[in-house]
């Protein structure tokens, strides 16, 4: 296509074929974001059937336990893309004490499982809420510094069974010093077997002569078994 030129020419530029082919294609339509968060065109929508877990609470703030229930939804169903994902999340008791705030924070954690993108960052943040009262052991010896707490252990639980968290290997040489340390602990184990095997009886005290675990009490008198010293003379 010809151009007529009217003005008066003062410079000129060879144009290369992929610089006017980039002139000539329209520029992409962009992402509308907020801040870091881009808003996806496509909205996910409830399905009828979620499948879920639930995990019994049982603390010692509360005379009645409490039911965690996390549902999934699997994206990508069938392919090789497939993704299990929490979705939304219930927790019941008999206790009232705690409905509002637990209602308020099943809420908004449900809708941030429904945002999208990386939602681990949740289990860290309810597990670093501490109750100012103190917290307590649960079985096993696991300090819970909150009930909010016991709810992120509970979704971490969870996020590890379905995939979404993985176990933090350790190193070969973390590995390799618990290895150590193990068989050191289980020789220490076998050398105080073997020194505290012996043919007395194992409600014996320690002989204050000889110092062998050999002293019983007989016909009133504490007698050692293994040299013979007695109170009784």
């Amino acid at each position: 296509m010809a151009l007529k030129i009217e003005k008066k020419i003062v410079g000129y530029n060879v144009v290369k074929d992929d610089e006017e082919a980039a002139v000539a294609a329209p520029a992409p339509k962009e992402l509308k974001t907020e801040g870091n968060v881009v808003h996806m065109t496509e909205q996910l929508e409830r399905p009828d059937m979620l499948i879920g877990s639930t995990y019994k609470v049982k603390t010692p703030l509360s005379e009645h336990a409490l039911y965690i229930t996390v549902n999934d939804v699997i994206l990508n169903a069938g392919t090789a893309n497939e993704l299990r994902r929490p979705f939304e999340i219930f927790i019941n008791s008999k206790n009232m004490d705690h409905f509002q705030w637990i209602v308020a924070l099943t809420r908004i954690i449900s809708a941030v499982f429904r945002k999208g993108g990386d939602v681990t960052f949740l289990v860290e943040e309810l597990r670093s809420v501490f109750d100012p009262k103190g917290g307590y052991f649960k079985k096993g010896g696991k300090f819970m510094p909150s009930l909010v707490a016991e709810i992120g252990d509970a979704i971490e639980c969870h996020m590890r069974m379905i995939g979404l968290l993985k176990d933090d290997d350790l190193d070969e040489h973390q590995k390799k010093l618990i290895a150590e340390k193990r068989a050191q602990y289980d020789s220490s184990l076998k050398q105080d077997e073997e020194n505290s095997a012996t043919d007395f009886p194992a409600s014996a005290q320690v002989c204050k002569k000889c110092h062998t675990k050999a002293a019983m009490i007989m016909d009133g008198c504490l007698t050692c078994l293994n040299c013979g010293d007695s109170k009784c003379g």
